[in-house]
């Protein structure tokens, strides 16, 4: 494949623009190579500038669950365009949202719009430290929940990319305040507990890790911090922004029925527009300004074009066979990559849950973050490259979560299968 035009773009970019990219991971830094700037998206698949077609499994990092360039999402866009693309005042399509949303998770009895993932957990970090009275958090090694000052702390995703603990610029008043833990270990939550006793105002927990890899919660997890958090009275707080509505209809827990108390979503509810939410229980979310003294607001918050894309996706989404035909491309998928690896004698393992799965070069099982950074890193970069010259677009990361969609048919998942076999050879002469 040749990049000319996106090499091109990335010098002219990074004149202007840090890194040349406008969130890290997109800058290819662990993988090499030159990152493909995308022209447009159909289906499953997306070309580049220099007339590349790739099959995709990143959909935008997980909102484009209905696929790119969707007719009805598309269409439903344009006709919210055609009345105005924002009022800073309430629409009926954000009702309309909202409502689908309390539907389908039981959990939630009311909901706020906002803007993005980060401002889904900040805020409800923020409920939950005004109704607790508490400050401290607890949050798991390698789960990342956006760029929150206090979060940052042992976060995964790009910032476990980039090798780096955290950042710079984060107050060590602010990190102080966040209590961490292995994930899948309800024995270190409940020493954390036990330490910090009347001091955890949440639990903030990715009900499936998808910024470390995918990593799946053991038997027993979910529910165990449900208990645990009940009898310290602290608040269980699900994000949701990856899983939510792709893991199941009513996300994570709904699959694994388990009830938080906040749950936060992002991704899927946008419907490829920058839009998420946070909500819970009622006599929590009475709280939030204008009906209580915790307060949030945002500018674009409940944009009727985001909220047109989001309800339009639920709505495909809600349709029969929907999340069976995206759990059946997953496994497919997952099987698939262990077999041929399994072929080439490469250590591997490989994950699935709903419309989503992970892999890892190495044997297994990865139940943490600790058992993620002992993959091969330069297998999986060898596997990357090979990839992308086959037109197969991966997360350029190894600790990213991929996506299937309900455009992905057969055909592209046979093309994927291929091209893997001869991926993992190359993989394979990596020692």
């Amino acid at each position: 494949m040749k990049h000319d035009r996106s090499r091109k773009l990335m010098t002219r970019a990074r004149r202007v623009i840090p890194g040349g990219v406008n969130s890290p991971v997109r800058g290819f830094g662990s993988v090499g190579g030159v990152a493909p700037f995308i022209e447009r998206g159909k289906g499953c698949r997306i070309f580049d500038v220099d007339g590349n077609e790739y099959v995709d499994y990143v959909g935008s990092w997980g909102p484009l669950i209905v696929g790119h360039a969707n007719p009805s999402v598309l269409r439903a866009v344009r006709e919210a365009m055609a009345r105005g693309t924002s009022f800073g005042a309430p629409t009926e399509l954000e009702v309309e949202l909202a409502e689908a949303i309390c539907r389908a998770l039981p959990s939630v009895a009311r909901v706020r719009m906002v803007s993005s993932g980060t401002e889904a957990t900040m805020s409800a970090i923020r409920l939950a430290r005004g109704v607790t009275g508490r400050d401290r958090i607890l949050k798991f090694d390698g789960c990342y929940h956006g760029h929150v000052d206090s979060l940052l702390v042992g976060a995964g995703s790009g910032v476990a990319t980039l090798g780096i603990p955290g950042s710079p610029g984060v107050p060590a008043a602010m990190a102080d305040l966040t209590v961490q833990a292995p994930y899948n270990d309800l024995d270190a939550v409940e020493d954390a507990f036990r330490r910090w006793k009347g001091e955890l105002a949440a639990v903030l927990v990715e009900p499936v890790a998808g910024n470390m890899g995918c990593i799946p919660p053991e038997p027993g997890f979910l529910a165990g911090l449900r208990e645990l958090c009940t009898r310290n009275g602290a608040l269980l707080i699900f994000d949701e922004v990856m899983t939510g509505f792709r893991v199941a209809w009513g996300g994570a827990q709904r699959h694994y029925r388990v009830k938080p108390d906040l749950t936060c979503l992002g991704k899927v509810v946008g419907g490829g527009l920058p839009a998420a939410a946070y909500g819970g229980r009622r006599d929590l979310m009475a709280q939030i300004a204008p009906d209580g003294p915790v307060y949030q607001a945002g500018t674009l918050s409940g944009n009727p074009l985001a909220m047109a894309a989001g309800l339009e996706t639920l709505r495909q989404l809600e349709a029969p066979g929907a999340y069976q035909a995206l759990a059946e491309r997953s496994r497919r998928l997952a099987e698939g990559l262990g077999e041929r690896a399994a072929e080439q004698g490469v250590e591997f393992s490989a994950v699935h849950v709903g419309g989503m799965f992970g892999f890892f070069f190495h044997p297994g099982p990865v139940r943490n973050f600790d058992d993620a950074k002992k993959a091969h890193a330069g297998r999986f970069q060898r596997f990357f490259a090979s990839m992308l010259a086959q037109g197969i677009y991966l997360a350029p990361s190894p600790f990213e979560a991929g996506f299937v969609s309900l455009a992905h048919r057969k055909k592209d998942l046979d093309q994927t299968l291929e091209a893997a076999r001869k991926a993992f050879r190359s993989a394979a002469r990596v020692r």
